[in-house]
């Protein structure tokens, strides 16, 4: 049996300060509101978002079981500005699986645009981003994933411990449901040092500063044998200078 850890939580007002220190920070999900400035359910009107995803047609393994969708946006301090659609890319440096492909993934959906939350979850990222790394532009890609255990087993980073590219990463946990594992590694880029724990909290949040840290999930099985699972995530990737691929 695997055992189970609880994520290294820190409380909102130190989150500046614990990325800054170790490269990541952990957010419970009553910091996370607290951080953002919303009630719990502003953040649950996001959530039917998820049961509408279309498959993932570029995986390399085989699988079928991840959905997702993509959308790009400039955030400058509190302005944030949509971007036409484009492909998301990857060079095979930071993603030796699914790199150097151009991926067209179907766009957000305007409902979850229009949410109010939305917009405040890509304003206060921007702001963890620039405290970390000075005020400017920063090129977001937003993906809103479902990993599901279709096949028995679904795999929420089939590319293994990678960085991303970018310099910031935040994985919020939107939903478990019915699976047993997903555990969150991290690791130092340049040294021996990590953390392993699981994110079980619906919209805490894991931050990343990709140029010094590496991250994976482990895959997630079925709680009940043929109960179908999923972990629904969304993962904002924060870039200065343009978007990969430009």
């Amino acid at each position: 049996m695997t055992a189970h850890f609880d994520p290294p939580t820190v409380a909102a007002d130190q989150l500046d300060a614990a990325l800054a220190r170790q490269g990541y920070a952990v957010l419970g999900a009553a910091a996370v509101r607290t951080w953002l400035g919303l009630d719990a359910a502003a953040l649950a009107a996001l959530q039917p978002a998820w049961d509408d995803l279309p498959p993932d047609r570029y995986l390399k393994d085989g699988g079928r079981y991840r959905r997702r969708r993509h959308g790009c946006f400039v955030v400058e301090g509190d302005v944030v500005r949509p971007m036409p659609e484009r492909p998301h890319y990857q060079p095979v440096e930071y993603n030796a699986l699914h790199g150097g492909m151009r991926r067209w993934f179907a766009p957000l959906t305007d409902t979850l645009l229009a949410q109010p939350a939305w917009t405040r979850l890509l304003q206060r990222t921007g702001a963890v981003v620039s405290a970390l790394k000075g005020a400017q532009p920063w090129y977001v890609e937003a993906h809103p994933f479902r990993i599901d255990t279709t096949g028995g087993i679904g795999r929420p980073t089939p590319e293994g411990a990678h960085r991303d590219g970018v310099d910031l990463v935040a994985v919020f946990l939107v939903c478990r449901h019915a699976i047993k594992g997903g555990e969150s590694r991290v690791f130092e880029a340049d040294g021996p040092n990590g953390q392993r724990f699981t994110l079980t909290e619906p919209w805490s949040v894991l931050l990343l500063d990709d140029a010094r840290v590496i991250h994976e999930t482990t895959p997630i099985q079925p709680r009940t044998e043929g109960v179908l699972g999923w972990r629904d995530t969304l993962v904002l990737t924060y870039r200065a200078g343009g978007f990969l691929g430009d």
